[in-house]
């Protein structure tokens, strides 16, 4: 057996071109490719029937960012995932990391939903979350 290596981080999303808008001007992420991806084994794959889903890749730095749209997509629920709290078992976030987190928070859009401003932890490291379009958490904090 290999010794498995990171490849990606994904995130689902229900509208894919504003979630790519957002991680590429947001976070100067570059959009490395888009694909698309259907048929049985897939579908099989994933455990969604009849699933297809529409891809993009995003560089962070040599980091995969990949954000998937699903077909059919999951109905939304009300339930505790329909607003995910960071210290809730199985809630996930992404980081990425800036040279100056008070910097890029300045320069956020105003549409940008954080969590608070940014706020230096006890370990000495700036952090900051916000959220993409879809709701998801990201957090932002000193390289």
């Amino acid at each position: 057996m290999s010794d498995p290596t990171a490849h990606h981080v994904g995130i689902t999303v229900a509208d894919l071109d504003r979630a790519v808008e957002f991680y590429t001007e947001t976070f100067d992420l570059d959009l490395l490719t888009e694909f698309a991806v259907g048929g049985d084994a897939f579908a099989e794959a994933v455990a969604v029937d009849g699933a297809s889903a529409e891809f993009a890749h995003l560089d962070a730095d040599g980091a995969i960012v990949e954000l998937v749209a699903y077909d059919p997509a999951a109905e939304p629920t009300d339930g505790p995932e329909a607003d995910p709290e960071l210290n809730r078992a199985g809630a996930t976030h992404l980081g990425l990391s800036v040279d100056d987190v008070e910097e890029f928070y300045a320069a956020l859009d105003d549409d940008v939903e954080t969590l608070s401003p940014p706020r230096t932890t006890e370990s000495g490291t700036t952090i900051l979350f916000v959220r993409d379009p879809e709701g998801n958490l990201i957090e932002v904090l000193d390289a």
